[in-house]
């Protein structure tokens, strides 16, 4: 059985361009199809060689302001051409980007420059004037002066060897949420995001002929999948403003020629109920991605019937672990099984789940999922306490395979293997509550509220009614106006769960809160009458 959990349902062990940088994919396919569209904003299109060299310009440009392998180079910029330019160039130039979204409060932006000790930010004029960027030395890639600057550097590639960048170098830094209140900046290498790219773009069969769209915030690392899965293939990336997201039909519209499209479930439903009234939309995507978030099987079943000849794919990985680390492809099958799968690893990647003790689960034992290969990031920046609490040395590894890491990360989600050898998701080790002496997982309860018919979406907290007192609560949106919802919801629940999961108290809303990136934001959900 070990052998089974170790290795068999291991086998992710794979080839990929890892003596490459993503950069220098994205340069590969420059060369091979220079005046190839490669970038689209607002109907403004730069072919890969624009594209290549006005990042060559500012990478240059960079270098001589004294940037160098594992310089962190903060960029606070809007969703625009600029802000791919910048990206690029900073991976050129040899350093490591820090994504700072410029709608964050002054407070997070002031927190995240003085943890980064970011010396140069990377920003666009309007920013500049309204922001908290004013500590450190700002360049405005639209400034007058700084494009003429630009235009007397030279546009060619950088040499890696001149730089003398590998691929153990930071690619960019990510802030997340942390536990205490304060965001933890990630560090990724250059080799954790070639080898994810390289994997996305062999498992999924990512070409020249394909499109994407990216909508999400470059503050947020699936930006990085939506931006250069097609960017590193010979293909087309289209960003797309967020307030766009408000319109269905504009955003359609928009993207019209995707292949490609990624979304998280709240999105997503939305997308579904417009292509449903709307046939022809959405007419050339072969591959719909959704993740980032718990996915109810009334989605996918959704998306399925709704896009009867595109892959379903769902999506699941913590940024520890770069980006993303399991794939499912939807199918009749997965539609009849009541858990969440998650699926397998992509390529180079090794799941374990564990109890506490860090022995291995069996199949249907649940445990917590811990991650190793090739994704697994440096850790926290000035964070060694952290670091060394999420990544821990890994009792399985292997020093004649070459694909086993020294580190693990514990990703705190509960998971279990199913017989076949996909994973299935539980919930957050830390959404388990306690009421009346019952260990509840909350994942548990949404997901059988998910199967109740006339239920669209769904979410479940447990507050406080009185101290050492707490009661479950379930916030619904309902798929169309029902009347005796909520007494049908419950008796649903009451044969499939005992009684002790069955919420007290259901509020129905007309839609679900979310936060900046789309994830439902419990912390706004509204007291019960």
């Amino acid at each position: 059985e070990s052998r089974q959990l170790l290795v068999d349902w291991n086998a992710t062990a794979a080839q990929c361009p890892s003596d490459m940088c993503m950069h220098e994919l994205f340069e590969a396919r420059a060369a091979q199809a220079p005046e190839r569209e490669a970038l689209e904003y607002n109907g403004t299109c730069l072919s890969y060689r624009e594209l290549n060299q006005r990042a060559n310009q500012l990478a240059h440009y960079l270098v001589a302001q004294g940037v160098k392998p594992d310089t962190l180079v903060g960029l606070c910029i809007e969703h625009s051409l600029d802000m791919v330019v910048g990206i690029l160039a900073v991976l050129k130039a040899g350093a490591a980007y820090v994504p700072i979204d410029p709608a964050n409060p002054e407070a997070r932006v002031r927190y995240m420059l003085n943890d980064s000790s970011v010396k140069i930010v990377l920003s666009q004029l309007q920013i500049s004037n309204t922001s908290s960027v004013d500590t450190v030395r700002v360049i405005c890639l639209d400034d007058e002066s700084m494009q003429a600057a630009l235009a007397t550097m030279p546009d060619n590639n950088l040499p890696l060897s001149s730089l003398g960048l590998s691929l153990q170098h930071l690619a960019y830094v990510i802030y997340t949420s942390g536990s205490t209140g304060q965001p933890k900046g990630v560090m990724v290498e250059h080799r954790n995001l070639s080898n994810l790219l390289a994997g996305l773009i062999s498992t999924f069969e990512v070409s020249a002929e394909d499109t994407f769209a990216c909508f999400a915030s470059f503050a947020f690392d699936i930006s990085l999948f939506e931006l250069f899965l097609t960017l590193i293939s010979g293909g087309k990336t289209i960003l797309v403003d967020r307030n766009v997201l408000l319109n269905l039909e504009q955003f359609s519209q928009v993207t019209r020629e995707c292949t490609l499209l990624h979304a998280v479930p709240s999105l997503m439903n939305e997308v579904v109920d417009f292509k449903d009234k709307n046939n022809e939309s959405f007419a050339n995507v072969r591959a719909l991605f959704v993740g980032g978030d718990y996915v109810p099987v009334s989605l996918l079943k959704r998306l399925k019937a709704s896009f009867s000849r595109a892959k379903v794919i769902e999506l699941y990985g913590p940024t520890e672990a770069t980006i993303l680390t399991t794939y499912k492809e939807v199918s009749a099958e997965t539609l009849n099984h009541t858990g969440a799968v998650i699926g397998r690893g992509l390529q180079n990647t090794s799941l374990y789940v564990l109890n506490e003790a860090q022995q291995l689960c069996p199949p249907l034992l649940a445990g917590e999922l811990y991650i190793g290969g090739a994704g697994v990031t440096r850790g926290y920046l000035n964070r060694e306490e952290l670091t060394a609490e999420k990544f821990v040395a890994n009792p399985y590894f292997d020093a004649q395979n070459l694909h086993s890491s020294e580190r693990l990360y514990r990703t705190g989600d509960l998971v279990r293997w199913l017989p076949d050898g996909e994973l299935e998701f539980i919930g957050r080790i830390d959404h388990q509550v306690k009421i009346r002496g019952f260990r509840i997982e909350l994942g548990e309860v949404e997901h059988a509220l998910s199967l109740c018919p006339g239920v669209k979406d769904s979410v479940v907290i447990a507050r406080d009614i009185r101290e050492g007192d707490k009661c479950l609560i379930a916030y619904l949106v309902a798929s169309k106006g029902e009347e005796e919802l909520i007494a049908a919801v419950r008796r649903h629940l009451l044969e499939c769960l005992p009684e002790h999961m069955v919420p007290s108290a259901f509020v129905l809303l007309d839609n679900l809160p979310l936060n900046i990136n789309g994830k439902i934001d419990r912390k706004a959900l509204p007291d019960p009458d």
